[in-house]
């Protein structure tokens, strides 16, 4: 993945994206909410045009997504779509690449 700064990932909102995107879910108060880490990749997940992929940038406080993230994707998705861990961070966060 290409070096991206904290500044240059968006935050999930109510667009659809019609390119490949990063949201940024590492702000502090996504530190110790699972929950709401979840509930803002899925809305990242919806907001993503068909074909196109969205890097979730999950907090280090939540530990890897394999724990948290991934049991929900499957619960919300399925087989519907593709996601895959890419990598930690230096600053401590992780990388999920979900193809939509």
């Amino acid at each position: 993945m290409a070096s991206t700064s904290h500044d240059e990932l968006e935050s999930a909102d109510e667009r659809i994206h019609t390119t490949s995107w990063s949201v940024n879910l590492e702000h502090p108060r996504y530190a110790d909410d699972e929950a709401l880490v979840v509930e803002d990749a899925l809305a990242a997940i919806e907001a993503t045009a068909p074909g196109r992929h969205v890097n979730l940038v999950s907090h280090g406080d939540c530990g890897h997504p394999e724990t948290y993230l991934f049991p929900a994707l499957e619960a919300a998705y399925g087989d519907n779509l593709d996601w895959e861990y890419v990598e930690q961070c230096g600053c401590g966060g992780h990388v999920t690449r979900v193809y939509v």
